[in-house]
């Protein structure tokens, strides 16, 4: 029976993200190590049948003093778990997990790049030295790596690109997939045109453009409705929460805060917008929406540009775009017969390219723990 320890920087992340695949993992007979900062998700991870183990992470920023202790938490970790299979997503337990790993020998690792993120985005003097510092650390980590897993080409390349990943380590999946079981279709709403946006709160996801191009279409079209969902996050380029309540009280948004569950919200909306220049590993929210019958708005950029099919099941649109954004809003409110075909575009290819099943498959067959056919 084999073990498995994967590590994550949100522990919520472990059930939204991941487990389907945990789940496939206990199906198959191995022991599943869960480990990630916090206990919010705990009783959760253990009801799927996995152990869970809490070590200190913090998921922005770099302090050396904190980043050696979870470095150093999960080096024990290793040593006592005695795991055969590394798992690791997210920037920091992909570099601390992997170089920990150097420390126990008999496990094999195996890193998920879900997006670049924040730290690969900015042009100040201070992201260039962080991104720097991410460089050396990533070509140090991955050098542990039996295979590294991306969700889009475009993440792919940049790493293979920099030399830190040697190709034939790399292996392109579909993102992290989605359960098309649990998001179904779902009706369109009958009248009203309802725009949704769920994202964690951060500039680089597209907040002001879509709050912009709302803004404009209301002039005209006072009756569409535009959603915004997702929590307030401690990132450098976090929205603040007068700009929210600003948009709020103007009328232009619905703030509905943090959710649990968005497939209320989902079926509540006829378009799915993210308007996102942040790098993208696959966006599950816009995957989550495909699979409920939703046509897509997002950017022709890394992570989101693979989801859409253009004039097919959505639109792409320019980053920082408001105008362009707008348009392709407005087509949606004056021909809303393409909601209906579209949508169901999307729910093919969802079921087609971005079932967890069919990711999960690749991913275990690529860890040797199913054979390929």
């Amino acid at each position: 029976m084999s073990k498995i320890c994967i590590i994550a920087s949100k522990n919520s992340s472990l059930i939204n993200f991941r487990g389907d695949l945990i789940k496939e993992w206990l199906r198959l007979g191995c022991d599943v190590v869960a480990v990630a900062p916090g206990e919010e998700a705990k009783e959760e991870v253990k009801a799927l049948g996995a152990e869970y183990v809490t070590i200190p992470l913090s998921r922005t920023g770099f302090n050396p003093l904190k980043d050696i202790k979870t470095w150093n938490a999960i080096r024990k970790i290793l040593i006592k778990e005695k795991p055969d299979f590394l798992f690791l997503y997210t920037i920091k337990p992909v570099i601390y997990g992997s170089l920990a790993a150097y420390f126990y020998k008999k496990c094999k690792v195996y890193s998920l790049i879900t997006g670049l993120g924040y730290v690969f985005t900015g042009d100040s003097f201070q992201h260039k030295l962080v991104k720097a510092l991410a460089v050396l650390l990533y070509k140090m980590a991955l050098a542990r790596n039996e295979k590294v897993f991306f969700q889009n080409p475009d993440d792919q390349k940049s790493f293979i690109n920099m030399n830190l990943v040697n190709h034939g380590k790399d292996v392109l999946i579909n993102g992290s997939g989605v359960n098309i079981q649990r998001f179904s279709p779902k009706p369109l709403p009958e009248k009203t045109v309802t725009f949704l946006l769920i994202a964690r709160l951060i500039w680089d996801k597209g907040i002001k453009e879509y709050v912009n191009a709302a803004q404009v279409i209301k002039e005209n079209y006072p009756q569409a409705r535009f959603l915004l969902a997702g929590p307030y996050d401690e990132n450098p380029a976090s929205v603040s929460e007068k700009y929210i309540e600003e948009k709020v009280n103007e009328k232009i948004i619905k703030y509905l805060g943090h959710l649990d569950d968005v497939r209320p919200v989902i079926e509540e909306s006829s378009v799915y917008v993210l308007p996102s220049f942040y790098r993208e590993g696959t966006p599950r929210t816009v995957l989550e929406s495909m699979a409920m019958g939703r046509p897509i708005i997002t950017t022709d950029a890394p992570g989101c540009r693979e989801t859409v099919k253009n004039g097919v099941n959505g639109f792409l649109v320019p980053v920082k775009d408001s105008m362009a954004l707008k348009e392709v809003m407005e087509k949606f409110i004056n021909e809303p017969e393409l909601i209906q075909e579209m949508g169901a575009k999307s729910r093919e290819i969802a079921e087609n390219k971005y079932d967890v099943r069919k990711v999960n498959k690749m991913i275990n067959e690529t860890m040797g723990l199913i054979s390929g056919e």
